[in-house]
């Protein structure tokens, strides 16, 4: 007697459109940093994941580091659960002049929606660029 399951192709074909879809959330990809380079420490990095499925690198900051020095750069506010998993709480980005930058008021509404960290992307190479990191990752292209 032979343990051999039957499936059929349409049940198959819809599983993988069903995982497809799944796949397609916006979520954190944790990076593997070295722990040390000849005594430096690792740098504080992970990457998200887009709609798209375009991987975004960024570098973890606490949410008392100053946003007037994040420049040219795509933020992610960041509420980090206790299991360590991650979930976005906002997106916005910041440009070069002053009234690009992040308004104090957002990150104050991100902490107030429960934000733990904040996560710098800064290779958009312009503010087309970081528009479309920001729609995205689901955010409201500014």
């Amino acid at each position: 007697m032979a343990n051999k399951r039957a499936l059929s192709w349409s049940v198959a074909m819809r599983d993988i459109q069903n995982d497809r879809a799944r796949r397609m959330d916006v979520r954190e990809e944790r990076l593997r940093t070295a722990s040390s380079l000849r005594g430096t420490p690792a740098l504080p990095l992970s990457a998200w994941r887009g709609r798209s499925g375009r991987r975004y690198v960024v570098g973890i900051h606490t949410l008392d580091d100053d946003p007037a020095e994040v420049g040219e750069a795509v933020v992610i506010a960041v509420r980090r659960g206790g299991d360590g998993t991650a979930e976005l709480v906002a997106v916005a980005a910041a440009g070069e002049s002053p009234r690009e930058r992040l308004a104090h008021g957002w990150l104050t509404r991100a902490r107030a929606r429960g934000a733990t960290e904040m996560h710098v992307h800064r290779l958009a190479e312009d503010a087309a660029a970081r528009r479309a990191v920001v729609a995205d990752l689901g955010g409201a292209p500014a």
